[in-house]
């Protein structure tokens, strides 16, 4: 049996197939269609069945990460959404937390709220802070406030009142009054996208959802259909921005949950591949057509955030901590009024993408600089699959940057590079040494199409001295999608003092969790004993704004001092501090329900006889005006012997990417495939 791995991209689609029985990897890259992703996903699914002579029926497992919904938002393409609330709350959305994106820079505004305001309307109900109800839903308002909405044109409600996540009896309510006024309407309820209090952040989270859950529902239910069509039978899942899977049901049901999507699976599979190669400390770093994505792994574990922006957008669910830069391969190079290079963030993507492609892209980009200088194969990527015009980049870069800044076309592609690189850096500086890392002691995890041709140079300006490049790094998102486990995420609110008494319901809390999490876990048909149960409360100190998470490893009534050791520990671990005798407020009770994937890793690469044998060209590159054009070999990956050094300048060839070695840097392939580089 087969199972596949795919990850959506800007510029491709990536795919990795994993035998069942052996292990074995096979990798393949297609276009992609950002018109319909599910396009370029079945077109490549089928190609691999008959490249391969895979029976249908012998693929077993499909998942995948995609960032149609963060597409969605970005280019503002979801529906037409309405948001019914708690009276005097009509303008959360606009009023938010009255904070500017940029403290001086005037220029930049706030997106405008996703629902205007003629669609955000006021019903007249409350519930307390306990979540008693202090004023019933009047049904009659209700439906007069629907029938006006319905003439916007609306495709989706979002419901969000005031001390729905203490209570849902008014959101679902008002959930079966709005099915039975508009039937086949989408509706979004806040109880059940993010039952958690911070008003604005729930809201718009809730709203969020509603805007892109038609759209991505028809995405769904394309995608299973036309996966069926083939002939296989199983319904692929999605991976969520926590790094876990979803069946299409539950991903239907809370898309907002797939905004990181394909990078929260490269993450995933990096901290796997990482741990079996010995490096569990690491930063990934995934460049890809539009966008480098960086994250932290500590101890072989992602870092987790509960909040982040989705342009401009709050969202308030867990979430693998990515921060994510425009600085692509497809990433376009300009020179400003100022007469500056500037490379990003706007992208050629994969229509018409960068110029050498030959499909009516005009921009200089990112990876024609690379072609220009040699760095990327001057004829054709992909394994000679996709032919490339080095000539049209070369007159690109001339026309649009060299002439402009008065220098050579190699001075000037180069400085393309160098724009990126300082792009990329800053990005990895800020999720390691300005959170308190030392960059020194960890490793570059480099993958994406385009992160191994970077990563020596970024590496360099980072100040991290060792790399490592997976196998076919352009799929490792791909890849991720094999090694992630079905997971999502459940969280109740108790605001109490850790007293004795409310440390009791918070750990009957967690029990009736765990049951829910189970009966999750039985409709996503996972076997009982692949069931597993993260635990995690987030408290704070009285008088503080923002929590801490604390996880623990089980339910136990009489653990309420253990559990304030560990908060005071995570405390000083974030802050530097603890407070001793403060008193300490429990916010919520959090539970991960996770079914299993095996993910055990054992060496397999055998490679090549010799590093001679393993020499499929050579080539003129340029690495600088200090170096020049350098006579550099061309490696093929998969003949590169384990464990013989290859010494740069260097560059090492497979089909979903080029990894460079630059002069002064040495490089071995390990028992697992990666490539390690170092200074």
């Amino acid at each position: 049996m087969y199972r596949i791995g795919v990850d959506v991209g800007g510029t491709f689609t990536d795919f990795t197939i994993s035998h069942a029985g052996t292990g074995d990897n096979l990798y393949f890259k297609v276009p992609s269609t950002p018109a319909d992703p599910s396009l370029a996903i079945v077109d490549g699914i089928s190609q691999i069945l008959d490249i391969h002579k895979i029976a249908p029926d012998a693929v077993s497992y499909i998942g995948h990460g995609t960032t149609v919904a963060t597409n969605m938002i970005i280019e503002r393409r979801g529906v037409p959404t309405a948001l019914v609330t708690t009276k005097g709350f009509r303008d959360v959305l606009a009023i938010g937390r009255q904070t500017r994106p940029a403290l001086y820079d005037y220029a930049i505004r706030k997106p405008d709220p996703l629902v205007e305001r003629y669609r955000r309307r006021e019903v007249d109900e409350r519930l307390d802070a306990k979540g008693e109800r202090l004023r019933a839903l009047d049904a009659g308002e209700l439906d007069e406030v629907l029938g006006e909405i319905a003439e916007t044109g609306v495709k989706a409600i979002a419901v969000s009142f005031i001390h729905a996540y203490r209570n849902p009896v008014h959101e679902e309510e008002a959930a079966r009054l709005i099915a039975s006024k508009l039937p086949g309407i989408y509706i979004s309820l806040s109880s059940k996208v993010l039952p958690e209090f911070r008003e604005y952040e729930r809201t718009s989270t809730t709203v969020l959802n509603a805007y892109v859950g038609p759209k991505m529902a028809d995405y769904f239910d394309r995608l299973n259909a036309k996966i069926a069509e083939l002939g296989i039978a199983v319904s692929p899942l999605t991976i969520h921005s926590n790094g876990g899977l979803l069946s299409i049901e539950t991903a239907k049901r809370l898309p907002v949950t797939t905004c990181l999507s394909g990078p929260a699976a490269g993450v995933m599979g990096a901290a796997v591949v990482g741990t079996a190669a010995g490096t569990p400390d690491i930063v990934t770093f995934d460049v890809g057509g539009t966008s480098t994505d960086v994250s932290l792994i500590v101890d072989g574990r992602p870092k987790f955030t509960s909040s982040r922006d989705v342009a401009g957008y709050p969202v308030k669910l867990p979430m693998i901590d990515i921060h994510v830069i425009g600085a692509g391969g497809g990433s376009i190079a300009y020179v400003d009024d100022a007469k500056a290079l500037k490379v990003g963030p706007r992208s050629a993507g994969a229509s018409p993408g960068p110029v050498a492609y030959g499909r009516g892209g005009e921009e200089p980009t990112l990876t024609d600089a690379n072609i220009c200088l040699n760095r990327l194969n001057p004829v054709a990527l992909l394994d000679g699959r996709m032919p490339v015009d080095r000539d049209a980049a070369i007159a690109s870069i001339e026309e649009r940057i060299a002439r402009r800044l008065g220098i050579s076309v190699e001075a000037a592609a180069f400085g393309i590079i160098q724009v990126a690189a300082a792009n990329m850096s800053r990005a990895i500086r800020s999720v390691t040494t300005e959170q308190g890392h030392d960059v020194a002691k960890l490793t570059l995890f480099a993958f994406g199409g385009a992160g191994p041709l970077h990563a020596a140079e970024v590496a360099r300006e980072s100040g991290i001295h060792r790399i490592l490049v997976p196998q076919e790094p352009g799929t490792m998102c791909a890849r991720g999608a094999l090694l992630s486990d079905v997971s999502l995420d459940f969280v109740r609110m108790q605001l109490a003092p850790a007293t004795a008494d409310n440390w009791a319901k918070a750990c009957e809390a967690l029990r009736g969790m765990v049951q829910d999490g189970d009966r999750w876990l039985v409709s996503e048909k996972v076997d009982p004993a692949l069931r597993a149960f993260n635990l995690a409360i987030d408290a704070h100190y009285a008088g503080q704004n923002h929590e801490i998470r604390v996880p623990f490893d089980r339910i136990d009534d009489a653990g309420l001092d253990q559990f304030l050791d560990r908060f005071a520990e995570a405390h000083k671990a974030g802050y530097g501090y603890d407070i001793p005798g403060q008193p300490v407020v429990i916010v919520s009770c959090r539970l991960q329900a996770v079914g299993r994937v095996p993910k055990t890793m054992a060496p397999f690469f055998a490679g090549g006889t010799s590093i001679a044998g393993a020499q499929a060209d050579e080539r003129s590159v340029y690495y600088g005006p200090e170096e020049g054009w350098l006579a550099t070999p061309i490696y093929r990956r998969s003949a590169l012997p384990v464990g013989d050094v290859v010494r740069g300048p260097a560059i090492i060839d497979e089909m979903s990417s080029t990894t460079v070695v630059l002069a002064g840097q040495s490089a071995v392939i390990d028992a697992f495939g990666n490539i390690v580089i170092t200074n």
